[in-house]
């Protein structure tokens, strides 16, 4: 999987969505509801981290494998939403298999 630019991409999507949603669904909550601000900072950090490392190696993906710029548009947009990189890579992953599932590269 780390040996292509699009395997590294769908790795740091994986970790870049799972810290999003452990910030909302748990950091947040921690904060706000139990005045513990530690976990924000903490889970905060590593996530503002991963998103720039999603944004490189979407890039890096993009350039590799000819992506237009709705493509990348839409990457970057997943990554917005809380979950959204996960819902990216079932269809990276089944493009694989059938490509033009989302669109010409």
């Amino acid at each position: 999987m780390l040996t292509t630019s699009l395997g590294r991409f769908r790795l740091v999507a994986f970790w870049e969505g799972l810290s999003f949603l452990v910030l909302l669904l748990i950091a947040m909550p921690l904060k706000y509801g139990l005045g513990l601000p530690q976990g924000v900072r903490a889970v905060g950090m590593a996530h503002g981290v991963l998103f720039l490392a999603y944004l490189l190696t979407l890039m890096t993906a993009a350039l590799d494998q000819g992506w237009g710029l709705k493509r990348v548009t839409l990457a970057f947009l997943a990554s917005l939403v809380p979950g959204g990189t996960f819902w990216l890579e079932v269809h990276l992953r089944r493009e694989a298999r059938e490509p033009g599932v989302l669109g010409a590269p």
